[in-house]
């Protein structure tokens, strides 16, 4: 601190004296300017002349008088830039915490959870046991040289138990589990989501076998519009390298869940990466009525679950258990010590007036909605929920004009079957009608099956009314299976 003292009376010495001979200079150039000018200068120039030498005397006297002023602001600019390195400093310092700090985030969980803590997706629980055996005992799978697939997608509405599921099955195993939220791979820096790929691909095969748990992926995975080359779709070319890295055989399976399947990029639902897909539906009686015994399995109560689980149309199990949640609440403000029915319709109350999910249903609406599906399921010959939101697209290849007709049929089968069983007009899923009107603008542009579209939906509108209306009563039938089991099984049509 002293030297820096002085070295600035050093400077400031230094430019007095130079400013003094200056001046010193100047005024003795300008006298003797004066003293020639009558003999030597008659031109405009000595004019000229005389005034510039008088501007630059002025100015070196004001330089001189504010002195102190000009020196305050050269400082000024100097602390400024100073200070603009010194936050341009923090900012490198702050991006390598950045990276500190995503390597702490991914960490090894080892899962408590089981198949045993989870009720009402005994489907589910099937397609999923293979991968639980694989990871417990693979060597029964390679001495066959088979491979398991690399990914599985799980995909529903939202509150259907996909994280928990994925959890069960790391639990079922016994092995180590990696989650990761789909936002998570979202950075502000570039490259950030993409070193968080490799990162949790390396912690998962040092700690192989082991299960990694994307949730939310169409955070990263959505389609990509190939106009851009953002922070996402960089993250999301380095989760397809990552997952083409690797084989079946390594003992890293990748679980990822997503509400919303359609949204997602080819590149990853493609054969080698997540080509094994499991569809969770909203849960029908009797599951609802298994997740209800599961939740109550602890509690004391007076519930008639049978009857409980009929009056929770359109509850999810994550619904459920923030009824039953809620439910014990108000017993406990009630210094009760049984649950009861008059505590769970208080709660109820409340989460349906708070809820903002579609399918909470009254009675009349699960009647609509059973007609829906039950005449769809009548045409169709398939298997088919109350809780099926949309229908699935065709899978043919080629399809003929006989396919695409079925096809055009069973978009539309729901709207026609409530219209004859109750002789009125509902809206009711719009997705449906909106592929029954994209399918049959395809047939007359693409495929030249016919010539106007809209006369192609009217005719296929006739012949489904026929038809339902000639199998009116076992629409009826199928209507109050679908109302009392929530589900109609292809056995039974």
């Amino acid at each position: 601190m002293l030297q820096n003292s002085d070295d600035y009376k050093k400077n400031k010495d230094k430019n007095l004296k130079l400013m003094l001979l200056s001046g010193i200079a100047l005024i003795v150039l300008f006298f003797y300017t004066i003293y020639k000018s009558s003999s030597y200068i008659q031109s405009s120039t000595y004019s000229f002349g005389l005034v510039f030498i008088i501007f630059l005397l002025v100015f070196a006297v004001i330089a001189r008088l504010k002195k102190d002023k000009i020196q305050e602001f050269i400082n000024k600019n100097k602390i400024k830039d100073s200070v603009f390195e010194q936050e341009l400093q923090k900012t490198k310092v702050s991006k390598e915490e950045v990276e500190a700090e995503d390597n702490s985030h991914i960490e090894v969980i080892k899962p408590n959870t089981t198949f045993k803590d989870i009720a009402g997706i005994a489907s589910v629980k099937e397609e999923l046991e293979e991968i639980v055996e694989f990871l417990d005992n693979p060597k029964k799978y390679h001495k066959y040289g088979i491979k398991l697939p690399k990914g599985v997608l799980l995909y529903g509405p939202p509150g259907v138990g996909k994280t928990l599921i994925a959890r069960a099955v790391a639990g079922e195993a016994n092995v180590p589990f990696f989650y990761q939220s789909g936002a998570s791979f979202v950075q502000i820096y570039v490259g950030m989501g993409a070193k968080r790929v490799r990162e949790l691909f390396a912690k998962a095969k040092a700690n192989a076998p082991s299960i990694i748990f994307i949730d939310e992926i169409d955070a990263i995975g959505k389609t990509r519009s190939g106009k851009s080359n953002d922070e996402r779709e960089s993250t999301l070319n380095e989760l397809l390298t990552q997952m083409d890295g690797f084989e079946g055989e390594n003992g890293v399976i990748v679980i990822a869940a997503t509400n919303k399947i359609e949204v997602l990029d080819d590149a990853l639902l493609r054969a080698g990466r997540f080509d094994r897909r499991v569809r969770l539906t909203l849960p029908n009686i009797k599951d609802r009525e298994l997740i209800l015994e599961l939740y109550l399995k602890a509690i004391k109560h007076t519930l008639d679950i049978k009857k409980l689980s009929t009056n929770l149309s359109g509850f999810s199990s994550a619904s459920i258990s923030t009824l039953i949640n809620e439910a014990m609440l108000y017993m406990i403000k009630s210094n009760d010590s049984v649950l009861e029915d008059k505590h769970i319709e208080i709660a109820k109350n409340k989460l349906e007036f708070g809820k903002k999910e579609n399918f909470v249903l009254s009675d009349n609406e699960k009647e609509i909605l059973s007609i829906y599906q039950a005449s769809k399921a009548f045409i169709t010959k398939e298997r088919v929920s109350l809780f099926d939101e949309n229908s699935t697209n065709l899978k043919t290849i080629f399809p003929s004009k006989n396919e695409l007709k079925k096809e055009l049929k069973k978009y539309l089968s729901g709207s026609i079957g409530i219209e004859v069983l109750k002789d009125e007009q509902y809206a009711i899923f719009e997705e449906d009608l909106k592929k029954a009107d994209d399918l049959a603008k395809d047939m007359v542009e693409k495929y030249a099956m016919a010539k106007d579209y809209k006369e192609l939906i009217e005719q296929t509108k006739v012949e489904l009314k026929t038809q339902l209306d000639e199998n009116y009563d076992e629409i009826n039938k199928l209507t109050k299976i679908m109302i009392e089991k929530e589900v109609i099984e292809k056995n039974e049509l």
